[in-house]
């Protein structure tokens, strides 16, 4: 008689936990080797959960309290290239003081994981989410996509690492979420086995590449115009083939784990038919799927895009999603001072995503959730209704509306 034989268990258990506590198991699954922290809020509890793992014995990790970001950063930045799996992360201010390290993290094609807890840029001084911490990293090497949930979020770790260190890839990966939206709030999150993860992540593996003393390699020399292009170019091409390995590694995590996600690149709420859409990033998809229902309730033929990854841009991808569209309103939680018609970060890159196609969607931009100021339901509501009359707007007109500005 034949044995039926066992599926290995996938989840472990499911708990309530915020986005912070949740990225901290993910590191935990990820059996990260060396964590470099100096907390600053909104990502705080992220090291705080993680320093309790570890002197609970979950997790052996070396846990380095750093004396700055810009030493933080660079401690995760040499651990990764001896051939450690790393962690660190930042928000705010503090993402920016530890650019230096962050640039040449991404030129010496090294793949430690950064949680960037969204915060405003001082100055005034804001606790508040915006988006523009984690997007100056945007044109640097780094791949960067947003979570939307904590279940997103842990999940991501996995999946970033898993693509970050591929040897076809190797860069860095900013995990973003929404400060406060996400990293304080609390759901009910899937744990997944550490057997599970094993088959989807393997060992962190520099080849060839990583230094030690039987293998001396010079990082970063002064080549100046000798090689800098060609460097350039390498780094260039490892971003273009990065495009294809978020789609493997998104096939491979489905089949370990069963049908997570439809598309790695965003996900699309009732766009069958839909001829208004709206598109963004992180924690806005919670009311902007609601106002989705609200309006389809009405008869609207409207639906939303949750834009995932920002880098490698999914331009084929959402061509094909946004191009059947009457309107697209584009929803910004960044600034971009002087810009293209003064437009947002992320409705330039739509912008450009869309214009070879010959019949276009019209585009509307949004700013707005400035310095964690809310983005309620009835604002996705009044989105919808200006992107509807986009096609009307005559040459000239605005394109840009700023939401929940005070009169």
């Amino acid at each position: 008689m034949a044995t039926v034989l066992e599926q290995p268990q996938i989840w472990a258990k499911e708990l309530l936990l915020n986005g912070c506590q949740a990225v901290a198991q993910g590191v935990k699954l990820a059996d990260v080797d060396v964590i470099a922290a100096y907390p600053i809020r909104p990502y705080t509890e992220v090291m705080d959960a993680l320093s309790k793992i570890i002197a609970d014995g979950e997790l052996d990790s070396e846990y380095i309290v750093a004396d700055s970001e810009h030493s933080q950063f660079e401690i995760v930045k040499h651990a990764s290239s001896v051939g450690a799996r790393a962690f660190a992360g930042s928000s705010g201010t503090g993402w920016m003081y530890g650019f230096e390290a962050l640039v040449v993290t991404a030129t010496d094609r090294l793949s430690p994981l950064f949680l960037v807890g969204n915060r405003a840029l001082d100055d005034p001084g804001a606790f508040g989410v915006e988006h523009n911490d984690a997007l100056a990293v945007r044109d640097m090497g780094w791949l960067l996509c947003w979570a939307s949930t904590a279940q997103e979020a842990l999940e991501h770790v996995l999946i970033g690492y898993r693509i970050a260190e591929d040897n076809r890839v190797r860069m860095p990966m900013a995990l973003a979420m929404d400060g406060a939206f996400l990293t304080h709030s609390q759901h009910m999150v899937k744990l997944p086995t550490q057997e599970a993860v094993q088959r989807f992540l393997p060992p962190y593996d520099l080849g060839n590449r990583r230094m030690h003393p039987d293998n001396p390699v010079s990082i970063a020399p002064q080549v100046n115009e000798d090689w800098v292009m060609e460097l350039r170019r390498q780094n260039w091409e490892a971003a273009r083939r990065a495009k294809d390995v978020v789609a493997q590694a998104y096939k491979e995590y489905n089949e370990i784990f069963g049908n997570r996600y439809v598309s790695p690149y965003f996900d699309e709420f009732m766009t069958e038919d839909a001829e208004v859409v709206l598109i963004g990033l992180g924690a806005v998809a919670m009311p902007a799927r609601t106002a989705v229902r609200r309006l389809r309730n009405q008869g609207k033929k409207v639906g939303y895009v949750n834009l995932r990854w920002f880098r490698p841009f999914p331009t084929e991808e959402l061509r094909a999603a946004l191009g059947r569209m009457k309107a697209v309103g584009v929803i910004d939680r960044d600034f971009a001072h002087g810009s293209p018609d003064s437009g947002g970060i992320v409705v330039h890159d739509i912008r450009s995503c869309l214009y070879p196609l010959t019949t276009r969607p019209a585009i509307a931009n949004f700013i707005g959730g400035l310095g964690g100021r809310d983005i309620s339901i009835e604002d996705c509501i009044r989105m919808f209704e200006v992107t509807a009359q986009a096609p009307n707007r005559a040459p000239g007109d605005e394109l840009v509306t700023w939401i929940g500005l005070r009169e």
